[in-house]
């Protein structure tokens, strides 16, 4: 025999969970107003001296222009394989430390999207991958001097 229970939300979940949400908007318009940008700003990516800053709501990354090994688009089936470790996922975007299932590889992500990655490795092979608007713009002013490494998945498939 199976019994079916209702329940009711009691007035003070009400009036926390109504506060959480006016809380939550007031300090989504703060952000809109404070950061440039125009989106939700408090993902972007700015470029001071030989210094790459992505800057999200909880941390600041910064790798230097002259450590990159490499800067290529990726695709959004891609990133299906990537599962959040340490992070936020969906709540003012994506961010934090991922696994990389298809490789086996800790990776750091912020984007604030989930299409338009870019994928940013240094010269130690830590991946950072970003998202942004202009994609292919950001990868035109990333890519190192002497040009890109070779990919190891094109590689692998090769």
């Amino acid at each position: 025999m199976q019994s079916t229970y209702k329940y009711r939300f009691d007035h003070s979940t009400i009036y926390w969970t109504l506060i959480y949400i006016i809380v939550f908007v007031l300090l989504g318009g703060l952000l809109y107003h404070l950061y440039e940008g125009g989106y939700l700003s408090a993902w972007f990516t700015s470029f001071i001296d030989e210094t790459v800053e992505v800057r999200c709501l909880l941390d600041i990354t910064e790798i230097r222009r002259d450590e990159i090994a490499s800067v290529r688009r990726v695709d959004p089936k891609r990133m299906k394989w990537f599962l959040p470790i340490f992070g936020g996922c969906g709540f003012f975007g994506y961010y934090g430390h991922f696994i990389d299932l298809r490789r086996l590889d800790r990776v750091r992500l912020y984007a604030s999207e989930w299409r338009n990655f870019v994928e940013i490795t240094d010269i130690y092979e830590d991946r950072l991958y970003v998202s942004c608007a202009d994609a292919d713009r950001l990868v035109a002013e990333l890519t190192p001097p002497g040009g890109n490494r070779p990919d190891e998945d094109a590689e692998e498939e090769a």
